[in-house]
């Protein structure tokens, strides 16, 4: 079992230690000897590197509860183990699928998105338990309509509905700036939809979600636009917070709610502030994607890794590696690729990039490397790695300590 109990406090009085990652070579060297008797490609989770995240998100959170988003972590040890530290609080889930097998083990989990799986609402229509567990996610009738003719009111029990409303900034100069998600946006829009959820049979509104993509999404550390990105932040979480106490207030009037959810792992700071809200959401932060690097009120540690090794030395300053073109979602950037990271030096080509069976890498580095030397990547993100192995090896300290399997180990690929 992942426990994240720390056990390794430093003696009273002795002189704190700077953490290992912020030494690559002392890292990423412990790394590749802790796992050089895997094959590649090998994936990675450190222990003291996880536990240090998931503390700095309780520290930034402020004593606001903080709900697991699952989506960017696709492992149950990991989530396990994250809600049993005081603070983490419920699991935000992905899709209804996996929502329903998480509830085999979890009692608080909401759906972060609304589904239109008419199979996996049949099997929460037909579980009492699993309708107590889950919280769906709606933001228009036609999701209410959809549910209803699935299983109607009568024949099922009441099931637990929360509204998703759009916490993006809507600039008279520059639009909309943020997600496209919800199409409810002013406290008198969203008011008049929680009329219809609590007017509806079978229903029973329980919460809120505003994800400020804008402000939790968005590195403001990082390249010439830093300065305008801060800018619009400010704006933004000034807009927001007046907004959202206004929504929070017009709904609250209507039926009593039991959360108020809001941020993630890089808003967490704005969100603890805001009290509207009564929990935070986060994930990303605990594995570290390199997206994070461009932060400046945190810098979380490169918890989760994996690597490749090379098969290849095309020139004196190139090798190529078999594998890694791990690429995130979202816009088709040079951000999204996976970084190599170690050895030092190394960049992908720019019309090659990551590839899909083959990754050639140039640099200085690459002068020193050999056929079935080993090249240490990031992920951009912080879940989506999980789609593409069956198992984390756990490491801690000096060895390998276990194999956590990731949701596609377990046969699971619900998104």
């Amino acid at each position: 079992m992942l426990d994240l109990i720390d056990d390794q406090s430093p003696l009273r009085g002795a002189v704190p230690v700077a953490p290992e990652w912020t030494d690559p070579s002392r890292y990423w060297s412990r790394l590749s000897a802790a796992t050089g008797h895997l094959a590649a490609p090998v994936a990675v989770i450190d222990r003291e590197a996880l536990r240090h995240n998931a503390m700095d998100l309780l520290v930034r959170a402020g004593g606001l509860p903080i709900r697991v988003a699952s989506k960017s972590v696709r492992v149950r040890a990991v989530l396990d183990a994250v809600l049993a530290l005081p603070g983490f609080r419920g699991i935000l889930a992905f899709t209804l699928e996996e929502a329903l097998w998480l509830a085999d083990t979890h009692d608080d989990i909401v759906l972060g998105y609304p589904t239109v799986d008419r199979a996996a609402l049949e099997r929460l229509c037909d579980d009492d338990e699993a309708a107590r567990r889950i919280t769906l996610m709606v933001d228009d009738v036609a999701h209410l309509d959809l549910i209803d003719s699935v299983v109607g009111p009568v024949g099922r029990p009441e099931l637990r509905v929360a509204i998703d409303v759009d916490a993006s900034w809507r600039s008279s100069l520059l639009g909309h700036i943020g997600v496209r998600r919800s199409a409810l946006f002013t406290p008198g829009e969203v008011a008049a939809f929680a009329r219809k959820v609590v007017a509806r049979p079978g229903f029973r509104l329980v919460g809120l979600q505003m994800y400020d993509a804008q402000i939790a999404g968005q590195g403001d550390d990082a390249g010439s636009d830093a300065p305008l990105i801060r800018a619009v932040q400010a704006r933004s979480r000034a807009e927001l917070r007046e907004r959202r106490a206004a929504i929070v207030g017009d709904v609250g009037a209507i039926t009593p709610l039991e959360f108020l959810n809001g941020g993630g792992t890089g808003s967490l700071e704005f969100t603890a502030s805001d009290e509207s809200l009564t929990e935070a959401s986060a994930g990303s932060g605990l594995l570290g994607g390199h997206l994070f690097d461009g932060y400046r009120s945190f810098q979380p540690a490169p918890a989760s890794a994996f690597a490749f090794d090379v098969v290849r030395r095309p020139a004196a300053d190139i090798v190529t590696v078999l594998g890694g073109g791990w690429i995130a979602s979202g816009p088709a950037v040079a951000s999204r690729q996976p970084k190599p990271v170690w050895p030092e030096g190394l960049r992908t080509l720019s019309r090659e990039a990551a590839g899909e069976v083959q990754t050639p890498l140039q640099g200085a580095a690459a002068t020193h490397l050999g056929i079935g030397d080993r090249v240490w990547f990031r992920h951009a993100k912080s879940g989506e790695p999980a789609e593409r192995i069956a198992t984390y090896h756990l490491v801690s300290g000096d060895e390998v300590v276990d194999e956590l399997p990731t949701y596609r180990g377990e046969g699971k690929a619900f998104l």
